[in-house]
């Protein structure tokens, strides 16, 4: 049986030789005119293989082989600077392949083909990050950001223990609030840049994802300078695109009340995505310069915890004190907010009412907030919105007659 150590040696000291050899075809790619780039195919041989025995040896003759090797560089560096040649690129790689002993002792040797793995990439796509990078909008960046805030550092810092009355703890409130916040950042990152050139048909389709009420209300706005029939069906679509997301969060929540509402859902979305696809047809799209709104706003992510909150408690204080009927007209009356924070009250708080009513009321709730959009597409489209208007009260009444089936 071969020796596990002498495994490890060989498979450091072949990674590091295909490293030299991924630098060579960088230099004959990328820098043809440079004719010094800190070694050949060999040096990077000899640099995984010096990594690995010093390592084996001692922890602190491995560091000073480091410290070494940065000394070695940091001359090679002094006369590159001579020649205005500021890059470190290859101190980096060469770190990199010196590391390979140490991560094949310590993890396993995949890590050490993925991290060669890495190289190659990140090495071929010089230009392909060049111009990403010009592309990329600072603003981005900060959106990333707050999303990173919102589940990587608030997230675990909250505490596990249940509130009093609410019986759910800080940590699975914001869990909620990032849960809601991924889904629109997803759909949010689909329409700001692989459909960059949307119409309004994929305006309605990914705004609807994030928020059917707003992206009514941007089109609606936009009906005195686009196509009428396209912009009633990006509205109509929205509201379909309403029923999937609500399909999905529920799932998420609650498998079981997902299983309820998952049928009627899925039917209405099929039936509005029918009716858009008609008016759709009926006039030439055209594309549309609407500005994607960010969805990961802190200031919205907080009021959105404290709307989660509210609801719950009122939520509980209803149902215990007014039953099933008050839920329900409280449903209808939720409707004409944002119906997130209502519909994860109830899949999430400790109320005492079965799946098939807190189903219910999630239904009216729907069905109410699709009134409200044909209240706001009537109030900002006028009766050049009358088709989406139409359907959209249909399927908020219908909608609102399953909770009472």
């Amino acid at each position: 049986m071969i020796d596990k150590e002498l495994i490890l040696l060989l498979i450091t000291v072949a990674f590091g030789f295909l490293s030299g050899l991924e630098v060579k075809n960088y230099k004959e790619q990328f820098k043809p005119e440079d004719s010094i780039l800190i070694g050949s195919t060999r040096t990077y041989t000899f640099l995984s293989l010096l990594g690995f025995l010093f390592y084996k040896i001692s922890i602190w003759i491995y560091i000073f082989g480091f410290f070494g090797f940065s000394l070695l560089f940091l001359i090679f560096y002094y006369f590159r600077l001579q020649n205005k040649k500021t890059s470190i690129l290859m101190y980096l790689v060469g770190g990199i392949v010196y590391s390979y002993g140490p991560i094949s002792v310590i993890y396993s040797y995949w890590i050490v083909a993925l991290v060669f793995v890495l190289i190659v990439f990140i090495l071929n796509s010089k230009y392909t990050i060049h111009k990403l990078t010009q592309q990329i909008d600072i603003k981005e960046i900060e959106t990333f950001s707050k999303f990173l805030l919102l589940s990587m550092v608030i997230l675990p810092l909250l505490p596990k223990t249940p509130i009093k009355y609410l019986d759910i703890s800080a940590f699975k409130i914001w869990l909620a609030v990032v849960i809601i916040s991924a889904i629109s950042y997803i759909s949010y990152i689909f329409s700001k840049f692989i459909f960059k050139n949307k119409g309004y048909l994929l305006t309605g389709i990914f705004g609807g994802l994030y928020s059917s009420t707003a992206t009514t209300v941007v089109l609606a706005k936009k009906i005195s300078t686009a196509p009428k029939e396209i912009v009633n069906a990006g509205i109509i679509i929205a509201t379909a695109m309403m029923y999937l997301r609500l399909i999905v969060v529920t799932f998420i929540f609650s498998t079981e009340v997902g299983k309820i509402i998952i049928i009627p859902y899925l039917i209405l979305a099929v039936l509005m995505i029918g009716i858009s696809f008609i008016y759709y047809r009926k006039q030439k799209e055209t594309t549309t310069q609407i500005k994607d709104q960010n969805p990961l706003e802190l200031t919205t992510a907080f009021i959105f915890a404290g709307l989660f909150v509210l609801m719950m408690v009122l939520t509980k204080f209803i149902t215990a004190h007014y039953g099933v009927s008050g839920l329900k007209i409280f449903a209808f009356i939720a409707g004409v907010s944002d119906i997130d924070p209502f519909i994860l009250s109830l899949l999430m708080g400790k109320i005492h009412i079965s799946l098939n009513e807190i189903a219910a009321a999630i239904f009216i709730a729907t069905g109410s907030n699709n009134i409200l959009k044909a209240l706001y597409a009537y109030i900002f489209g006028k009766k050049e919105t009358l088709s989406a208007i139409l359907w959209l009260f249909v399927s908020g009444v219908l909608t609102i007659a399953l909770g009472f089936i």
